[in-house]
């Protein structure tokens, strides 16, 4: 890991910032993160203001600041799948949605808001669309898309007539509640709670899972690591145009390390509570805490079978030969004691960890997906495997007692010391290809960090260009933002990255290309910036999206007289008579244009002549003068 950037307050006087607040950040797809600061007004301490901050990770010196109304410190920050969309929970059970305005990345606004007067949110995240794939790193070389990124069962939360799925956001509240809030179709919101169990009781901790069955499931733990963490099965449904929340008790578990005489009264707080991922909920870290140090545990939930005592041994024929079993969690593995844990990311990516796949992932040390990270309070940062949790990488901070390199770790990041030795990271939040994490310390200063595909480790070229490849094109089939993976593209890469990822493309089926070609463009115009040999090919795939849009426009615009014609259509006319002018004659191009017979999806021609002609002039305009740009 290295520092890429970090984003300096110069102009916030520190003696209006809150340190001791909570703080929170979350990544979107789109690379947005945003994050929350609170501010003092007028150097009063009761007069607080709750700020969301969103940059993007490409421009960092533009940070949109959003005055967020609540009258609570912010507690929960959530992105939606499209990355449009954020939700934002505080302290007094207020949920606001936050949606971009007319697509811009600078201008958000409030549209939605639900609550739970009083009652704290502790856990917040939207319904599941039902939209899971898989990364196969073992199919990393093959030719079909497909295959390397494939489409995984899985139900979403909530279905519309049709299959539909319905979107909407589920909160977990300080006192066992869970509150859902349903977007009709209309836009109205549909809002219902119900208890968790039937015993309330304080929820301190919680998180929030998926079932690939449209199931929800939360863990809860009320902060003791001598009491349970118990899991509960949500499914929320919409009966008679209102909303029905249905929970149910799950098996619970107790920390390894309450068990154990020597450390049951050592680690006395649980500190973080995580799924390890989000579509999955038989996989959970936990981590406990005193004063000065923590420690992790990982757990799964297994089906194991029950015995049977031997007096019930004689079963019916009718029963059958089949074991009953039982669901339980075992613990995975667990650390050894560690410096005091403040924040916890966890990977984004969905690679497969079936046994060919990891096997593979580790012959060609490929890390992305692999790695969940930890932040101390001592300044530093750890990456430890997901499932061994063995150390894969190390960041010292500025505050980190010791900045000189370790033995078996990577070189220390030298710099100079810009805070006291109280400083560390409150938030972290890995990239959605694992290859960049962002770190929010206790003075709301913003850390960009580069973690290596291979965490550091000296690989071949050919093997670093196919790990970057591979992730181009996991961006490209879900639509991701992919500046991540441009972190780790050098100058001498640039050429050898976009004939690959062309050949690539090649292969796949003509409907594949086609939902891609634009895609494919943007990809290979944003390499080709980073290196001066190849800054001019940029241009050409910029001009060449603009004129791919240009085409789309004139297209749309354009229908044949008479549907179901053998004849083709205005659009494919137009391609041709594109395809046979290949000079500059844009004059005659013009005459075939409006010779052509065209009818508007409308009103005939005659009575949107002036309105055909400016648009057309318009066209042959940027066409005639993209030359000269």
């Amino acid at each position: 890991m290295e520092l890429a950037y970090v984003c300096e307050w110069d102009k916030r006087s520190k003696s209006t910032h809150c340190p001791s607040i909570p703080l929170v950040c979350s990544w979107s797809c789109r690379n947005l993160v945003a994050f929350t600061t609170d501010l003092k007004n007028n150097n009063e301490d009761k007069d607080i203001s709750h700020m969301i901050h969103i940059i993007d990770t490409e421009h960092p010196w533009d940070v949109y600041c959003i005055s967020s109304g609540h009258t609570e410190v912010i507690s929960c920050l959530e992105w939606d799948q499209s990355g449009s969309r954020l939700l934002s929970a505080d302290g007094d059970g207020q949920i606001k949605c936050w949606s971009m305005s007319e697509h811009l990345v600078n201008s958000w606004e409030n549209i939605l808001l639900s609550s739970v007067d009083g009652d704290p949110i502790v856990a917040l995240t939207w319904l599941h669309n039902g939209v899971k794939l898989a990364l196969h790193v073992e199919m990393s070389g093959s030719t079909n898309f497909g295959e390397k990124f494939s489409r995984v069962k899985f139900s979403p939360s909530l279905t519309l007539f049709g299959g539909k799925p319905m979107e909407g956001w589920l909160a977990v509240t300080v006192s066992g509640l869970v509150t859902v809030s349903l977007l009709k179709p209309g836009g109205a919101l549909l809002t219902a709670s119900e208890s968790l169990c039937r015993l309330r009781g304080r929820v301190a901790l919680a998180d929030i899972a998926f079932t690939g069955g449209g199931n929800i499931v939360v863990a809860a733990s009320d902060g003791s690591s001598s009491s349970p963490v118990q899991f509960y099965k949500v499914v929320v449904s919409v009966v008679n145009e209102k909303c029905r929340i249905d929970t149910e008790l799950l098996p619970s578990l107790f920390l390894r390390c309450t068990t154990d005489p020597l450390r049951r009264d050592k680690y006395p707080a649980v500190t973080h509570l995580k799924f390890l991922t989000r579509e999955n909920s038989e996989q959970v870290l936990l981590c406990a805490s005193n004063q000065n140090g923590s420690i992790v545990e990982c757990w799964s939930l297994r089906k194991e079978g029950l015995p049977v005592n031997n007096i019930f041994q004689h079963r019916s024929p009718v029963v059958g030969e089949k074991q009953p079993t039982i669901l339980k969690w075992r613990i995975l593995t667990t650390t050894s004691d560690l410096e005091r844990v403040s924040a916890v990311a966890l990977p984004k990516l969905p690679i497969s960890i079936s046994n060919t796949d990891l096997k593979v992932a580790s012959d060609t040390k490929f890390c992305p997906g692999l790695g969940l990270a930890l932040a101390f309070n001592d300044g530093s940062i750890q990456i430890l495997h997901r499932l061994s949790l063995h150390t894969m990488g190390v960041f010292y901070g500025s505050s980190t007692a010791s900045n000189a390199q370790r033995p078996g770790e990577e070189s220390a990041i030298k710099r100079q010391r810009t805070g006291s030795p109280t400083v560390h990271f409150k938030a972290l939040q890995f990239s959605w290809t694992s290859l960049a994490l962002v770190g929010i310390d206790n003075h709301g200063k913003l850390y960009m960090l580069r973690v290596s595909p291979s965490m550091g480790q000296v690989l071949e070229m050919n093997t670093t260009l196919r790990h970057l490849l591979f992730l181009l094109e996991y961006c490209m089939v879900t639509g991701y933002d992919w500046w991540d993976v441009l972190l780790h593209v050098q100058p001498t890469m640039v050429h050898n990255l976009v004939e690959k990822l062309h050949e690539e493309y090649m292969r796949q089926n003509l409907a594949l290309q086609q939902v891609l070609a634009t895609r494919i463009l943007a990809v290979k115009a944003s390499l080709c910036k980073l290196s001066t040999a190849t800054a001019a090919r940029a241009c050409d795939f910029y001009a060449k999206l603009l004129l791919i849009a240009i085409s789309s426009t004139l297209k749309s615009l354009l229908r044949p007289h008479v549907l179901n014609t053998p004849d083709k259509s205005p659009g494919d006319r137009l391609t041709e008579i594109c395809a046979k002018n290949t000079d500059t004659e844009i004059d005659k191009v013009m005459i075939n244009l409006k010779t052509e017979e065209f009818v508007l999806d409308g009103p005939p021609l005659q009575s949107l002549q002036q309105l055909i002609q400016w648009v057309g002039d318009f066209v042959l305009y940027l066409l005639a003068n993209l030359p000269n740009q």
